[in-house]
């Protein structure tokens, strides 16, 4: 990695004409080259504010953003050159196929590789032969996918880019980002949703209401986020058994089931399971705003804010 960041955002800040309360309040965040960086907060957080501000869309109440080396604001027209946008609303030509879409855009964009456009929608098993007004809110998102990736930029802004996708989709995305990283560009991804954070990303930054709450490694958030562990078995499952294992800060025992509330590795939980007769066993994931009341109590608002 260079030494330069890919994003640079220094006291960013947003205040809509005639709203009380600011939609971004003093932002500093510096994206590496190569990383694939996940911006986690819940539906208004900020996080459509921050990427509009980013494209020049709008503009802000305070703060400057480096994006590309360029100054956001002065030279945003160099800037959309070379980024790969996804926003989070998709407007499409209803009356156009897929095909002729990609076709259309790639005349709009220098350097685009329609092969490679081609390539995209067949891993994703997009038919680019039916016009976008019968596509699916999943297809829909699928070409949006393609048409910000088939220029190769060296960074790509997503905003929200699995909605409507099946988990088969979700996967294949999760590769064509791997493979994006690999080629050493560098991902911008908006989401609520914390499996698909932690699926892909290098680092993450959490947002909630215009604040920024933390930055940190990806390892850090996973070892923080709450799982449930429910193990059916016939064999008699006794608290204080459970209870003591590494990782366990909550365990239930009911008739022939034992639930458990696990942060961190289940290493523990599942060499201790291995060693009874097991029919089932379950594991949820806590939700953002779990993750939220884990870190930030009920307020959401951390007492400690760390940034890595």
């Amino acid at each position: 990695m260079t030494s330069e960041p890919i994003v640079h955002i220094t006291g960013l800040t947003k205040r809509y004409p005639g709203s009380s309360r600011l939609a971004l309040n003093n932002l500093d965040l510096s994206i590496q080259p190569g990383e694939i960086f996940g911006y986690l907060g819940p539906n208004g957080a900020g996080k459509t504010t921050t990427i509009r501000l980013m494209l020049n869309f709008i503009r802000p109440s305070a703060g400057s953003i480096r994006v590309l080396g360029l100054d956001a604001n002065r030279h945003s027209t160099r800037v959309r050159q070379q980024v790969g946008n996804l926003p989070g609303e998709l407007n499409l030509w209803d009356h156009l196929t897929g095909r002729h879409t990609l076709r259309y855009l790639s005349g709009l964009r220098p350097g685009c590789d329609l092969r490679y456009a081609y390539e995209l929608a067949e891993q994703l098993d997009l038919d680019l032969d039916i016009r976008c007004g019968s596509y699916s809110t999943g297809n829909k998102r699928k070409l949006g996918i393609i048409q910000a990736m088939m220029h190769r930029p060296p960074l790509l802004i997503l905003d929200e880019p699995t909605t409507g996708l099946d988990p088969l989709a979700r996967q294949t995305f999760q590769q064509m980002l791997a493979a994006a990283r690999s080629e050493g560009r560098t991902v911008f991804l908006s989401s609520h949703i914390l499996s698909e954070v932690q699926a892909v990303c290098d680092r993450v930054a959490i947002i909630r209401g215009g604040e920024l709450q933390t930055v940190m490694p990806m390892a850090r958030l996973s070892d923080a986020i709450e799982r449930h562990v429910t193990i059916y078995s016939p064999d008699s499952l006794t608290v204080d058994q459970w209870a003591s294992l590494d990782g366990v800060a909550h365990a239930q025992a009911g008739p022939g089931f034992i639930r458990l509330r696990v942060t961190g590795s289940l290493d523990s939980v599942v060499k201790f399971a291995a060693r009874h007769r097991v029919d089932n066993l379950q594991v949820e994931t806590s939700g953002l705003e779990e993750l939220f009341m884990t870190f930030y109590g009920r307020n959401g608002a951390s007492n400690n804010r760390k940034k890595e």
